[in-house]
């Protein structure tokens, strides 16, 4: 037996089902609906399961924050140079 790493719930796995299970795949937690990824085999255990388009959201969000202070970075260096003048 399984149990979710979010709520620490059971899960229940048909002896079929079992021989099939490869690591990485998807799996929902009956008791408290978390998205799972298996993570072993011997023995089953699951991880959560990290979204991809979220952690991609993440990166472009990164992504602008830093062309953002760039750009204020670029905006500051033109006063400097005023100042100069």
């Amino acid at each position: 037996m399984a149990t979710c790493p979010e709520c620490d719930a059971e899960i229940e796995i048909d002896d079929d089902d079992l021989e099939d299970i490869q690591i990485g795949d998807p799996f929902e937690c009956d008791e408290c609906g978390s998205a799972l990824r298996v993570a072993t085999l011997v023995p089953l255990e699951f991880d959560p399961d990290e979204d991809p388009e979220d952690e991609d959201d993440d990166e472009k969000e990164k992504e602008e924050d830093d062309v953002d202070e760039l750009d204020e970075d670029e905006d500051e260096d033109d006063k400097d140079d005023n100042w100069d003048e």
